[in-house]
């Protein structure tokens, strides 16, 4: 792939509510119609969104665990002709999504986790417990329910980008969320209840545990060294060139010396950014990795399944803008095994 510094494209956005009350939101590089001839957000109930989720304090582990009953009524593998997340073909058995011009829509969880409406905890009886208060948000990357996020042309991964940056920048701004983590998760060994091409976005009101302790280290190595830990790595990696997968101007690709799985990607800008709302059209996140990178292989007839298998996963986003962010934290991307998006989800107190 050649990098080129072009003029950022437009981005176009339309907010709808959908029967339920819940938001949808449309991107597309070409306007979108509005008004009453314009499109109409659809849904597959009008019953309102569980809001029975609270936290529980886990003494011994030192985090936050959510519980939200609502989620085990949430669609599982539904044959193609029932995906939800395909574009509406008959108003009378509506999806998630209209039928239009879109390219990438996010729609707030049918089933969340957390909620900004989140009802009253129960009473703290043994351990401390709070409302389950923040957001859960689902991202179709394509009205094509036949490909994958590696699939897409490069022009689609860069408008997904600005699509996290833009729901970053939204829900960050809300008082009562600290993180803001889009990933995705691929395959039914972890739990996947939908195969049309989708992720997520987790807007916690906490820092989860395992990206406080990313922060922390890296406040530690500036302190030391007045470098950013992460730049430091990827300036390593580069002199060593062993580990390299892509090398460009504006961004870089490699297996990291330390990967904690056989098949572990990271993708990072060269210069740094302190989160995804800070990148600009100039540089790109995704440089093209060969070609398969994220195709699942099959596997041998009587095999389990593998749990190790890749997935792209974000691991950029620190805490949100205006409240003790740290600057010094680089974006990066990690094109990790299947699964460890879920299970990072649930460090942070997702179950």
């Amino acid at each position: 792939m050649i990098e080129t510094k072009t003029e950022p494209a437009a981005l176009h956005k339309l907010a709808l509510r959908k029967p339920d009350g819940r938001e949808l939101l449309l991107y597309s590089r070409r306007p979108l119609p509005e008004g009453p001839q314009g499109l109409l957000a659809p849904s597959p109930g009008t019953e309102p969104p569980g809001r029975r989720m609270h936290l529980r304090w886990h003494p011994l582990r030192g985090e936050w665990v959510a519980y939200a009953s609502h989620r085990q009524n949430r669609t599982f593998l539904p044959p193609p002709e029932y995906n939800p997340l395909a574009p509406t073909a008959d108003p009378a058995h509506p999806t998630e999504v209209p039928a239009g011009d879109w390219e990438v829509a996010v729609f707030e969880n049918r089933f969340p986790t957390l909620a900004a409406n989140a009802e009253e905890p129960p009473p703290a009886e043994i351990v401390p417990t709070r409302p389950g208060k923040g957001a859960c948000e689902v991202v179709v990357f394509t009205q094509d329910p036949t490909t994958s996020l590696g699939a897409l042309p490069l022009a689609r991964l860069e408008l997904i980008v600005e699509v996290w940056a833009d729901r970053y920048r939204e829900l960050g701004a809300r008082p009562e969320i600290e993180y803001v983590f889009p990933f995705e998760n691929r395959g039914v060994e972890v739990g996947v209840t939908l195969h049309h091409p989708h992720g997520q976005i987790y807007a916690y009101p906490f820092v989860p545990p395992i990206p406080a302790r990313e922060l922390s280290q890296q406040l530690a190595h500036y302190t030391e060294h007045g470098r950013g830990l992460l730049a430091d790595l990827l300036g390593a990696e580069l002199a060593d060139g062993r580990r390299m997968l892509y090398t460009g101007e504006l961004a870089a690709a490699w297996m990291p010396v330390c990967a904690r799985y056989s098949y572990e990607v990271w993708i990072a800008p060269r210069r740094p950014a302190p989160s995804l709302a800070d990148l600009d059209a100039a540089v790109p996140l995704h440089p093209r990795l060969p070609p398969g990178a994220d195709r699942r292989p099959a596997a041998p007839r009587g095999a389990r399944p593998r749990r190790d298998l890749p997935r792209l996963q974000d691991a950029g986003p620190a805490q949100v803008p205006g409240r003790q962010r740290d600057r010094r934290r680089r974006l990066h991307r990690r094109h990790a095994p299947r699964g460890e998006g879920r299970r990072a989800a649930r460090r942070g107190g997702v179950p």
